[in-house]
């Protein structure tokens, strides 16, 4: 029924904010026309807490290790809060290029599985549940790779 989800960052500096998640994250991307692009993002996940009023929701980046995230960041001279302790996860925010803030953390929390495609296994159903991620996000892996070849560039 549901194969993904589109999430939109609203922006007054949209050009330098979609080359922050290109350039600077790495992510994937199509241009739809007109310089428009749309990211791809890795397997994500949705989480409903109670609040005071409905319509409000959050975005969240996830990574392996949010330290490394921030080292990478800041190789670039990108600004990140202090990395705090939540308990159910080690939690920071990235400045964009435009202002706002992108918040991205290192879960503890136990993860869902990814849906399969029907066709892929057979059975539509979602993998095993992970306690702990396994592995370098993507989005710390190019950070990393990024904050190297820039380094490179300037020696």
């Amino acid at each position: 029924m549901i194969n993904g989800a589109h999430l939109i960052v609203y922006s007054k500096q949209p050009a330098a904010d979609r080359a922050f998640f290109q350039d600077v994250l790495g992510l994937t991307h199509v241009d739809v026309g007109d310089g428009w692009l749309i990211f791809g993002l890795p397997p994500s996940e949705v989480a409903v807490h109670p609040g005071k009023k409905d319509g409000v929701h959050e975005l969240y980046l996830m990574c392996e290790d949010v330290n490394a995230f921030v080292k990478a960041m800041k190789a670039k001279k990108i600004a990140c809060d202090a990395v705090k302790d939540q308990g159910w996860g080690l939690l920071t925010s990235v400045t964009l290029p435009g202002g706002g803030k992108l918040g991205v953390y290192e879960p503890r929390h136990a993860r869902p599985g990814v849906k399969a495609k029907r066709g892929a296994s057979g059975s539509g159903k979602a993998a095993p549940a992970r306690a702990k991620p396994r592995g370098e996000t993507t989005v710390v892996a190019r950070a990393k790779r990024g904050a190297k070849t820039a380094a490179t560039r300037r020696r």
